[in-house]
């Protein structure tokens, strides 16, 4: 036992687990239901200490695949719709069963980007996920691939497990791979690798370490763990990159085995609201800024002011979360818009005291409040 685990995970009493499809689908062919049980048993034990587990699951295309008899992951885009439709039948009925055997009810939750994007919906969910946990509901979470195309084509569950560990305040983040953790190369390839036991998850230097994707069934990697253990720091979540080969791997990391890769979370830097602003992975919009809001921005802690922006790109309105990009197009900060675009392309370049002469109203001084402001440069 580590006593330096024990002290950052043993005080854990909710958590998100998140297994991918290799895991699930036992690299494809078909759910694997033995592992699916063997989960199932470990969250009841922590269940029964008071541990509350929400798991995010992928495998609903796989599945779909192999009931479908088809061999490898199709590419057009009504096909991968279908195999999800297809799948998610079997994924939640081999859930459900699994849980159901220890005395524990599950829920199938199906979440879009859409739904952690809009502020009144991302509150909504986080109050029903809340409800359920407080009923001893196990929630299964997964992407609705059969119906968001983005989430199919750009997104992974790796991602969905920081968002929803940042949803609902969860203290650590376990993500189960079918490798043993993070290592300074792809172990696959360089035999020199070295295992990565501990760190922190703003350190710069994993994301050059990660690989890409390691399957053809599985979307994310090695990468993909990395960028959401940085996500989930935002908010002080510590993150853990685990074989989900390992038996009660659940239980034994949270009494302090050195199990996986654990990136320790630094005190977290974002409150909630600008978490949530933080988490956005599409935006509607966006303003360039010249080079001097760009310090007042990133470096003075200011608000960002019309007579700053020299462009507007994208359609958004009043209240919607744009980013604030500089010159040259890199990301520095996003924020909520006091102004739709329209507007912003009237009143950019010019004094906050032209505003109401420009657009007929008195309106804010600002464009985003520093308030509704979160600085992103070098943490996302």
């Amino acid at each position: 036992m580590s006593s330096e685990r024990q002290r950052i995970l043993g005080p854990t009493r909710r958590l998100v687990a998140k297994v991918g499809s290799a895991l699930v689908t036992n690299g494809g062919n078909g759910l694997d239901r033995t592992a699916i049980a063997r989960w199932a048993a470990d969250v009841a034990a922590l269940r029964a200490r008071g541990v509350e587990v929400i798991f995010v699951s992928s495998g609903a295309v796989a599945e779909g695949m192999a009931r479908l008899g088809w061999a490898s992951r199709p590419t057009l885009m009504p096909e991968l719709q279908a195999a999800a439709a297809v799948g998610q039948m079997g994924l939640v009925q081999v859930y459900e069963q699994a849980f159901a055997a220890h005395g524990l009810k599950t829920a199938q939750i199906l979440l879009t980007h859409e739904d952690l994007a809009d502020r009144k919906r991302y509150l909504n969910a986080r109050s029903a996920l809340t409800a359920l946990l407080e009923h001893g509901v196990v929630p299964i979470i997964n992407e609705n691939d059969t119906v968001t195309t983005d989430e199919i084509k750009f997104g992974d569950n790796d991602t969905l497990g920081a968002l929803v560990a940042n949803l609902i305040d969860a203290q650590a983040l376990v993500l189960l791979t079918d490798q043993r953790g993070l290592y300074s190369a792809d172990p696959r390839r360089d035999p020199s690798a070295q295992f990565i036991e501990h760190g922190r998850a703003d350190d710069p230097r994993y994301e050059a370490m990660a690989g890409g994707a390691g399957t053809g069934i599985s979307r994310g990697g090695m990468l993909t763990k990395v960028l959401a253990a940085r996500r989930a720091a935002n908010t002080g979540i510590h993150t853990v990159i685990a074989s989900g080969h390992e038996p009660d791997v659940l239980s034994r990391l949270l009494a302090g085995e050195s199990i996986g890769t654990l990136l320790e979370a630094p005190e977290a830097s974002l409150a909630k609201r600008k978490s949530w602003m933080a988490d956005h992975l599409q935006l509607r919009g966006a303003v360039r800024v010249d080079a001097g809001a760009a310090r007042a921005l990133t470096q003075g802690g200011k608000s960002l002011l019309p007579v700053g922006v020299i462009a507007v790109e994208g359609e958004f309105e009043r209240g919607e979360v744009i980013a604030c990009l500089a010159e040259d197009g890199r990301e520095l900060a996003r924020g909520l818009a006091n102004y739709s675009a329209s507007e912003t392309h009237r009143i950019l370049r010019k004094a906050s005291s032209e505003i109401p002469t420009l657009l007929g109203y008195a309106g804010d001084d600002e464009l985003i409040h520093r308030d509704n402001l979160v600085v992103t440069a070098g943490k996302t």
